[in-house]
């Protein structure tokens, strides 16, 4: 029998299945998607439906009442027999942006937990500052270690003209239009105790006209 006789008494495989071993039919090695079609999971509505909500639960804390800013961190290193150990300080001012502010230093082995220590001693070292709406009431002159800052009350529009740890304490206690400068040390913890004195200085009308009288 020739080669043209047997491929004509073959029976003829139908269009889409190869057969056993093929990859187009629904054979064994064909598609194996079942009889669901597209197995799309994505949302409740079934195959191809809008996502469900998300589950993140990672923002839902209580918020804070308090502003904190990170001024500075630290590191200090110490040489041992199997290495080098890290040790972490962070400076930490907090304030409610209505005239109340406060420092905090925490030191700890990792960055978070000297956060968090400089975070809590700074809600409760909270001290009251005299403010005039969005700036101060009078020029003053901080002095603090080997800081001296130098703070004046500025035109409403004016903005914060500061820098530095200087910024971070005006920012938080509510200031909005201050002129300032750093006439002093470079020291982070120095310019932001020189602030707080400077600060702490201020007094309104009625309290001089109280004190006078």
């Amino acid at each position: 029998m020739s080669e043209e006789t047997k491929k004509a008494a073959a029976p003829a495989t139908p269009a889409g299945n190869t057969g056993p071993a093929g990859n187009a039919g629904p054979g064994p090695g064909g598609d194996r998607r079942g009889p669901g079609g597209n197995n799309n999971r994505r949302g409740p509505g079934g195959p191809g439906g809008p996502r469900g909500p998300r589950r993140d639960n990672r923002n839902e804390g209580p918020a804070s009442e308090y502003n904190d800013k990170v001024v500075h961190i630290n590191r200090c290193s110490k040489v041992v027999k199997g290495g080098r150990r890290f040790n972490f300080a962070a400076l930490i001012v907090a304030g409610d942006g209505k005239g109340r502010v406060g420092v905090g230093y925490g030191k700890a082995k990792e960055v978070p937990d000297a956060i968090r220590k400089g975070t809590d001693r700074a809600h409760r070292a909270l001290v009251h500052v005299n403010l005039r709406n969005n700036t101060i009431p009078h020029e003053v002159i901080g002095r603090a270690d080997g800081g001296v800052v130098m703070l004046r009350p500025a035109s409403p529009g004016t903005g914060l003209i500061a820098g530095g740890g200087v910024r971070a304490v005006l920012e938080v206690v509510g200031l909005k239009d201050v002129l300032s400068k750093s006439m002093g040390s470079n020291n982070p913890q120095a310019i932001v105790k020189a602030t707080l004195d400077g600060l702490a200085q201020l007094r309104t009308l009625e309290q001089i006209k109280s004190l006078r009288a």
